[in-house]
């Protein structure tokens, strides 16, 4: 299979293996689960598979259909978007495995709805990932929106709908209201809205007229959850955990500060915006997410709340170090989406865990739980080291090349918000350890053990991913590099 072929698998394989789930859903749970599995697989070989050609500077485009003069649906596979894909593609695998324990333990309803728009989020994010221009993305932005609406609404109460029309309504008014009119008018002022190696604006727009269309893209992405269009995130918490896994460690979240990084990088360009004063707000906008979300996850009691709120601050960084506009930043950017990925997967797996063996889902639950999960709270442990930035783990390393990123660039901002963060970061996650691991006890609690294997497993293994990212993290530095390199020329 030729890499311009694959570009189109990878896209529509999901939406086959969604029709294949709903039809197997009739006849049996198992094999409904074992098209999942292969499906999974499947769609990573064929992304993977792209890989060769990427390292090798190849580039593969492929134009589906022109609408109109300038506007078409075109996909093209550079280093950013390669590696999002992977990410996405990859840990699909191991969410299915969880979710296949998760969902028989806890006897979900609508299970074979539950795969079916699973595998339809992730055909719009390869969509998103290989979009070769923004008309492209917005359309596959958007279809991200509406096939996570019904996973995030899966228990069906009105308590959970209420939440959900409030993760639908958020991110459809940012994306429509601010993301549509930043894309008409890049359109209008370049002729074109392809992402192009340093950018397709210099010359076109300069001033205040700079800083204005960089705000409109920034909150119109509103899965970035940079402040204040956060509030969707803590409401997608009513969600069944593999879809939290999904949203905030795999597709909905990584979509956003992608789009972001992407639009930096292909659509403004590193030079121009460095040359824009009125571009420099990103950055202070970035570390107020970033300290105020971290201030927020301290006061929570609620466990996956804490993690969510965590996870507005974990991708400010990401846009944070695109701001930067530093070379050491921008692979820090991509390198904290995947290990971000790694260590948010794993907390969340371990939550979900928690709430399957022991229905615990509270901070003051969780006293002497690790003795009775140490495997669990194992995973946990390494995943709150990794979001606090601790050697060995892949947060140290996505942490290092942003501040080392700051230093170059000088600025103290970032330098200042990347320590104090680190410290509230352990401020909220140490506790939890120390009182899951060495606390007594609460008199009278349940006896319980381990989830079931399937859980154990995957968390298991996301664990294992965040360690061994701190060790072998050279194939991504060296993706990414690619970009820097092109930038440069």
């Amino acid at each position: 299979m030729n890499a311009d072929t694959a570009i189109l698998v990878a896209i529509s394989l999901p939406m086959v293996i969604a029709l294949g789930i709903a039809v197997a859903g009739r006849f049996s749970d198992n094999l409904r689960e074992a098209v999942t599995l292969f499906g999974a697989a499947g769609l990573a070989w064929v992304v993977w598979g792209m890989l060769p050609d990427l390292f090798a500077g190849h580039r593969p485009a492929v134009e589906v259909s022109q609408l109109m003069p300038g506007i078409s649906i075109a996909f093209r596979v550079e280093p950013l978007g390669m590696l999002f894909a992977a990410l996405a593609s990859g840990l699909w695998i191991i969410n299915s495995v969880y979710s296949i324990g998760y969902m028989r333990a806890n006897k979900e309803k609508n299970q074979t709805r539950f795969y079916c728009c699973f595998a339809l989020a992730l055909a719009a994010t390869m969509g998103v990932a290989f979009a070769g221009n923004l008309f492209t993305l917005f359309l596959f932005y958007e279809a991200l929106t509406l096939s996570t609406y019904p996973l995030v609404s899966h228990k069906g109460d009105a308590a959970t709908v209420r939440s959900a029309r409030i993760y639908l309504g958020v991110l459809l008014c940012t994306s429509i209201g601010l993301f549509l009119p930043a894309i008409i008018w890049t359109y209008k002022v370049a002729g074109t809205g392809d992402f192009t190696v340093g950018g397709i604006l210099a010359g076109h727009i300069g001033g205040a007229d700079v800083g204005l269309l960089l705000g409109l893209f920034v909150f119109g992405v509103g899965k970035a959850a940079v402040m204040p269009v956060h509030r969707w995130l803590p409401a997608a918490m009513v969600a069944p955990t593999p879809v939290s896994a999904l949203l905030h460690a795999v597709a909905v979240v990584k979509a956003g500060v992608f789009t972001i990084t992407k639009i930096i990088v292909y659509v403004f360009g590193v030079d121009f915006l460095f040359a824009e004063p009125s571009s420099s707000w990103l950055v202070y906008a970035a570390a107020f997410t970033i300290i105020a979300a971290s201030v927020v996850a301290l006061r929570q009691q609620n466990l996956k709340r804490l993690l969510a709120y965590s996870t507005v601050a974990q991708l400010s960084y990401v846009v944070m170090a695109a701001a930067v506009l530093k070379p050491l930043a921008e692979v820090g950017a991509a390198v904290h989406m995947v290990a971000h990925a790694f260590g948010k997967i794993t907390l969340f797996f371990a939550a979900g865990a928690i709430y399957t063996a022991a229905r615990k889902t509270e901070l003051g639950q969780l006293r002497g739980i690790g003795r009775r999960m140490p495997w669990t709270m194992g995973a946990f442990t390494v995943g709150a080291l990794s979001m606090i930035g601790v050697p060995p783990t892949g947060g140290f390393v996505s942490k290092w090349y942003i501040l080392a990123g700051a230093f170059e660039a000088g600025n103290l901002v970032a330098i200042f918000t990347i320590i104090a963060s680190t410290a509230l970061n352990a401020a909220y996650f140490l506790p939890i350890v120390y009182m899951a691991w060495f606390a007594t006890e609460e008199a009278g609690s349940k006896a319980h053990g381990e989830a079931p294997p399937m859980v154990v497993l995957a968390l298991t293994a996301t664990a294992l991913l965040t360690l061994g990212f701190f060790f072998f993290n050279g194939p991504v530095i060296e993706l990414e590099s690619q970009v820097v390199r092109e930038v440069a020329q």
